[in-house]
């Protein structure tokens, strides 16, 4: 047997323990420190903590009063209560919306504890409805007066900013000096500098793909999807998933909650199943709905029953990958003719996407649920993929 020598194998890139950035790519070199009356509470979604180019972590940084909290649900979180619960600082949430006072031409008086929710415009606005506690602030929003600086990630509008980008703007009218704030930008143009110097220098991969016939382009979407959409069902199925332990599950996953859509009339199922075996310890955190809902479901049997009155033999039935229609035929479902969103925005774009908002996105403002929850989330972004994707009708 041959043996490997371990400096074969390739060494992980040393990171900076301070920024959590590969060394070569590192800002803290820029970092400001910035001492303010303003208590920052930043609540950020669990989908950001690992961006790499997120800018919570390097507001938390630059600002001595700054706090970062990860999570979805504030209500009871000790914490965050903790965190806006000093009377000489009363809390106040960033936030647009129809209640939202402009900051910069009617601030809050005196010291305030700023409390700022970070992720994506989606993930911010579904954490903002669904904690009371945060619907209950005092809540101020602002127009920015000049562009994003946020060169290597695409906000959906032109309007929006990253959020230190929104930090440097609010605190310099709460703090009355928005010269000094201006620093913020410092460690921010560092981090995209650095990002797009490493991509630039980045080793360009030479294609070998033989050139397609004239007109192929139009036949990369699936013919389900384009030729059959009176038959097309957006689909989403979440599951009771229960971790590994030693390698294998407590328990098979199961289906527990199914939502869809029949795009051409408008028909809507949506139904919620009592998990079989109790629910899985990280269930409710990742479908977005809290555990009385599940423990008030139907019998996963009854939900199975309730589908295939719902369903058509004709349906074609799309979902964004396929674990939710795998786990969902396991628990007894039928659908005939399956279409991964995901496989076929890959074939079409030339490009691989784990992330369905940052799709949707790029064809125009996200659509919202009327309720909550992660499937119904998920669907309404569906509903507006498959949408965008139908060709436009014939001119006379």
């Amino acid at each position: 047997m041959r043996e490997v020598v371990p400096e074969a194998f390739p060494q992980a890139r040393p990171m900076c323990a301070r920024c959590r950035r590969p060394l070569r790519v590192c800002y803290c070199a820029a970092l400001p420190s910035l001492a303010t009356q303003t208590r920052i509470v930043i609540l950020q979604h669990p989908r950001e903590k690992d961006m790499p180019i997120g800018t919570a972590r390097m507001a938390q940084l630059c600002l001595t009063e700054a706090e970062l909290h990860v999570g979805i649900r504030w209500g009871e979180s000790a914490a965050f209560l903790k965190a806006i619960s000093d009377p000489a600082r009363p809390a106040v949430l960033l936030s647009p919306g129809p209640t939202a006072r402009d900051i910069f031409t009617d601030p809050p008086e005196g010291p305030v504890t700023l409390v700022v929710v970070d992720g994506t415009w989606s993930q911010a606005k579904t954490v903002v409805r669904d904690n009371p506690c945060l619907q209950a602030l005092p809540r101020y929003a602002f127009a920015t007066p000049e562009p994003s600086q946020y060169r290597i990630r695409k906000e959906p509008r032109a309007e929006y900013v990253s959020t230190i980008e929104a930090l440097m703007h609010v605190l310099g009218v709460l703090e009355r000096d928005p010269a000094r704030f201006r620093a913020l930008l410092d460690p921010l143009n560092a981090m995209v500098d650095a990002q797009l110097a490493a991509q630039a220098s980045a080793p360009q991969r030479t294609s070998y793909r033989k050139p397609k016939p004239p007109g192929s382009s139009k036949r990369r979407l699936p013919d389900e999807l384009v030729k059959r959409y009176a038959d097309i069902v957006c689909f989403v199925a979440e599951a009771n998933a229960w971790p590994y332990e030693d390698g294998v599950k407590k328990h098979p996953d199961e289906v527990i909650h199914v939502v869809a859509e029949r795009l051409a009339t408008g028909e809507r199922f949506d139904m919620i199943a009592r998990p079989t075996d109790g629910l899985a310890p990280a269930t409710t955190y990742h479908l977005g709905l809290p555990a009385e809902q599940f423990a008030a479901g139907v019998p996963v049997s009854e939900l199975v029953a309730a589908y295939a009155k719902f369903a058509r033999p004709s349906d074609v039935v799309c979902s964004w990958g396929t674990h939710g229609m795998t786990t969902a035929i396991a628990s007894g479902l039928e659908l005939p003719t399956r279409v991964d969103l995901r496989a076929a925005a890959q074939r079409l774009l030339h490009k691989k996407f784990g992330n369905l908002d940052e799709l949707v996105a790029t064809y125009g403002p996200l659509a919202e649920p009327e309720a909550p929850g992660r499937a119904r989330l998920r669907l309404a972004r569906e509903i507006q993929l498959v949408r965008a994707w139908q060709p436009a009708p014939p001119t006379a």
